[in-house]
């Protein structure tokens, strides 16, 4: 090799070479929790009982071979249904429901331990993060950072455990990254791709690291050769930013969690919408007269959506979020049926998403909104947002996850939740990774 290495091989030896301690084991089991219970909950949604019948007439069919490809579509498609699932920020990736899906299916398929599971979930939380933190904002209009970042992720998480060396796993990430795909034009119609880019990204990872390991070649320029990633897809990319603050903390651990089932940028929104249903709970709907989110463009491009039509829609509407937050006081799973569209719809209706400072300028390093509410009688009631519950700076709590994690799973019909909770935090110890009933 002569020159300066690729940047996808400097991806590759920065991730091996970053060490890791009994914390970052432990926060990487909790994403791995969220992420199971994501995968859990998600198939007992309509999407999800469809990519279960796909599955049932092809890899898990009885008698026929474990298709860890197929099955990691399988698991990264049911994680992404919810919309529960994580959200890093500066990367604007969800890096769970593509890297755990891979890692998953590869681990059971290799028997390995929890300790090198987990091992391959922080190096693939790191190299699609650090990939999408470089893509720019004129990517994320038109291409999903989680469809077209995930591979990347999902081969190095792959090629860890198989245990490939440097330059068997740059071939991967090259295959990987040539494959990477995902669209934003879903949702005009509130179609079900998006659970699909999950899918795709883990398996296109998969079967990228099972073919470098039988000598498939890639190509080791494919995030910045002339006809690489970034030249492709990225008109104002930043790729300095890949290898940025490469002594920082694991990317894994600057990754938000969500306690809403919503597109991660209505988040900041509903934070503020519940302080202030808190302060007007014994108002009624008909006394608000106005109400005002303040945002920045992300969240004005993918969640405008003054009349949701759909369940899915509403999950991508911060008109719909606000005013069930100011409404009820909460935004749970049954925040987006038809009854609570049909509730809030008057309101949400009115509402105004306004693209301004501080937060316009802030965004993607930081994700923040405000809430105006004018009432009937003239006064004013603001709550304000540089972050939401979730984020790195107000982490969900492990027995908050755990609780978010049995709801999921209760939600999926799972038998005993909490056993499979204490299971999978259990993994920086465990030999094995437990048993999953999808995989049965």
């Amino acid at each position: 090799m002569t020159g300066s290495p690729s940047l996808t091989r400097q991806l590759v030896q920065h991730a091996r070479s970053k060490s890791a301690d009994s914390d970052d084991l432990a926060a990487a089991a909790l994403f791995v929790l969220d992420a199971v219970a994501n995968t859990l909950g998600g198939a007992a949604t309509d999407q999800g009982r469809k990519l279960l019948r796909w599955a049932g007439n092809g890899p898990s069919r009885p008698g026929t071979p474990f298709d860890t490809g197929a099955h990691a579509l399988l698991m990264g498609g049911l994680t992404h249904i919810l919309e529960t699932d994580d959200l890093h920020r500066a990367s604007v990736v969800h890096p769970g429901c593509v890297v755990v899906p891979a890692a998953w299916v590869v681990a059971l398929r290799e028997r390995t331990s929890g300790p090198a599971f987990l091992r391959a979930v922080l190096e693939g939380f790191e190299v699609t993060t650090r990939v999408g933190m470089g893509v720019g904002p004129a990517h994320y209009r038109i291409w999903h950072n989680t469809a077209t970042c995930g591979p990347y992720g999902s081969a190095m998480a792959a090629a860890t455990l198989l245990g490939l060396d440097e330059d068997q796993t740059v071939h991967a990430l090259g295959n990987a990254g040539s494959q990477s795909s995902g669209l934003w034009e879903f949702l005009d119609t509130g179609a079900m791709t998006k659970h699909l880019h999950a899918g795709h990204a883990a398996q296109a990872g998969v079967q990228s690291a099972d073919l470098a390991a039988l000598g498939f070649t890639g190509p080791p320029q494919i995030l910045e050769g002339e006809r690489g990633f970034f030249a492709a897809t990225c008109p104002d990319g930043d790729i300095d930013r890949v290898m940025s603050d490469p002594d920082g903390p694991w990317q894994l651990t600057l990754t938000s969690m969500k306690p809403w089932p919503s597109c991660r940028h209505t988040h900041p929104a509903i934070d503020a919408a519940l302080e202030l249903a808190e302060t007007l709970k014994h108002a009624s709907a008909d006394e608000f007269h106005a109400v005002t989110v303040e945002t920045y463009q992300a969240a004005e491009d993918v969640c405008d959506r003054p009349h949701a039509e759909s369940e899915y829609e509403a999950k991508f509407s911060l008109q719909h979020c606000v005013a069930t937050a100011l409404e009820n006081g909460e935004v749970n799973l049954g925040s987006f049926d038809d009854a609570a569209r049909v509730k809030a719809r008057r309101l949400a209706s009115g509402i105004a998403i306004d693209v301004t400072e501080p937060y316009a300028s802030a965004y993607p390093v930081d994700w923040g909104s405000a809430v105006e509410v004018v009432m009937t009688d003239g006064t004013r009631h603001r709550a304000e947002r540089s972050f939401a519950k979730g984020d790195p700076e107000a982490p969900l709590t492990p027995p908050e996850v755990v609780e978010k994690s049995i709801n999921l799973m209760n939600f999926g019909g799972i038998a005993a939740p909490r056993a499979l909770a204490e299971a999978i935090l259990a993994l920086p110890m465990a030999e094995t990774l437990p048993d999953l009933p999808l995989f049965r």
